[in-house]
């Protein structure tokens, strides 16, 4: 468990509201979703938000948006760097035939190895990118839910 999660696995909760909550508007016949047309709860008086202006609300928290940097920070130059290497391979591979054809060891040659290393770096960079959202983005993510979750509780029943 601990090489899966971390040290921190302990603390972590393992019963999982999104599976408990019932989907906003199922099995109500007006699709209304537990809220009356003036705004409030069928059950109390209290005003209830709509999901779509909790999700908002979440969607302009810093936290959200600390979540977005991150996962922007490693894509944008990972998929740059991919795709460049790529290029780099398929305009050598029609363009630069002795280069390619060029032997490393025996039957193997210059083409083949950058090949393979088409493979290899596609599992690095799945490799980076599962470490890099365990790491920086994960735990974040999961509070978030777990505040959206808690905040739609009311809405929907």
């Amino acid at each position: 468990m601990e090489k899966e999660a971390g040290p921190d696995a302990a603390g972590m909760r393992f019963d999982d509201p999104w599976y408990e909550a019932p989907v906003t508007g199922w099995g109500d016949p007006d699709g209304a979703g537990g809220i009356a047309a003036d705004g409030r709860s069928r059950q109390g008086a209290q005003t209830v938000h709509s999901a779509a202006e909790i999700y908002l609300e979440v969607q302009s928290s810093p936290v959200f948006r600390e979540v977005r940097r991150r996962y922007r920070r490693f894509v944008v130059p990972a998929t740059v760097a991919f795709l460049l290497w790529y290029l780099a391979y398929v305009v050598a591979a029609t363009t630069a035939h002795d280069l390619m054809a060029r032997p490393v060891a025996g039957a193997l040659n210059v083409a083949m190895v950058a090949g393979l290393g088409q493979f290899l770096t596609t599992f690095l960079l799945t490799w980076a990118y599962v470490r890099h959202a365990r790491l920086h983005r994960d735990r974040a993510a999961l509070e978030l839910r777990w505040e959206t979750q808690e905040m739609t509780r009311g809405i929907g029943r």
